[in-house]
């Protein structure tokens, strides 16, 4: 009886471990972290971190919590478990947005007042270069690959495609008004751009750099005024893509193959942006102004459960 029920416990002891993960999402007005276990649908609790925190990384071993500490002019580094703050990197001024390159020893920060990208290399906690780009960059992404660096300047409507060994602007893509941010395909060969004024979501061939297909989004009962394209992801396998659509309260599901839109899913208010579960069976997405985050399951595409979290959820991650 006892040896069963050891067995028991053990094996109820491995599925426990086996489905462990947090969500951690910056609070933007509370200056505070929300960590979130997904599986129970509950805030496990809050950590003050700085000043207007928005953008959010982890370290490719999971080790370390990056957070863009806006009015504190910094990048900060946590204990991915502790939560401990173990230093500061030099982002230059106002960091909002930010992206890690594939081997996690460089980081790249949109300073929107400056029109700059500052490029950081974080062992070393030292700026290697200021790169000039258009004005008010604020989405940027790194490919998979690590030959592109993407900057996307809101006000100069343009993609700047910058060699990463060299830290230069190669090529730059006119896209529509008001681009907010970008996303590559697994594979390197596709950028998606979300346009926020035009409420379009963009297609461009890495190779070309050209935009092969706009994608425009219809939702019943909601004014175009409304769609606002923000955060945008793609699955490891190409098959779907996902994009917030701001004060439309959505987030649109599009076939990555056709770049149809297959359906529209009701989520928070003012859904800003998005991630997935490391297996990517999960998809949560941060509501700025209801509080709140949606937790989604992408095998049914149904939203399954929202988790209020405190004031103005911006960005989001998951850890395993």
């Amino acid at each position: 009886m006892q040896y069963h029920s050891l067995k028991w416990l053990l094996a109820l002891s491995l599925i426990s471990t086996a489905h462990a993960e947090n969500v951690f999402v910056t609070l933007e007005k509370d200056n505070a972290l929300a960590i979130v276990d997904p599986i129970e649908g509950k805030l496990l609790k809050t950590v003050l971190v700085g000043q207007r925190p928005r953008g959010i990384a982890l370290s490719p071993d999971n080790k370390h919590l990056y957070i863009a500490t806006s009015d504190d002019n910094t990048i900060k580094v946590f204990d991915a478990n502790s939560f401990k703050e173990l230093g500061k990197l030099p982002s230059g001024k106002d960091p909002e947005t930010f992206a890690l390159n594939p081997a996690g020893d460089k980081m790249y920060v949109s300073n929107e007042d400056d029109s700059l990208v500052t490029v950081i290399d974080i062992k070393n906690k030292k700026v290697l270069k200021q790169i000039k780009v258009g004005v008010e960059p604020e989405g940027i992404t790194v490919s998979p690959d690590n030959q592109w660096l993407i900057s996307v300047s809101e006000t100069t409507n343009m993609v700047h495609w910058i060699d990463t060994k060299t830290n230069t602007i190669v090529a730059n893509t006119l896209v529509d008004s008001r681009p907010r941010a970008a996303s590559f395909t697994a594979d390197s060969q596709q950028l998606w751009v979300t346009s926020e004024m035009a409420g379009t979501l963009l297609i461009i061939d890495s190779q070309s750099k050209q935009i092969i297909k706009t994608i425009n989004f219809d939702v019943p009962g909601i004014t175009n005024d409304k769609i606002q394209p923000v955060g945008v992801i793609i699955d490891k396998d190409r098959n779907k893509g996902y994009v917030a659509l701001g004060p439309a309260n959505r987030v649109a599901v599009i076939n990555a193959k056709t770049y149809e839109v297959e359906k529209v899913l009701l989520v928070g208010q003012r859904v800003w942006n998005l991630a997935f579960s490391p297996d990517q069976k999960r998809l949560y997405t941060t509501n700025g102004t209801s509080n709140d985050i949606s937790l989604i399951d992408l095998e049914s595409q149904t939203v399954t459960k929202s988790v209020g979290v405190g004031n103005y959820p911006w960005g989001v991650v998951a850890k395993p």
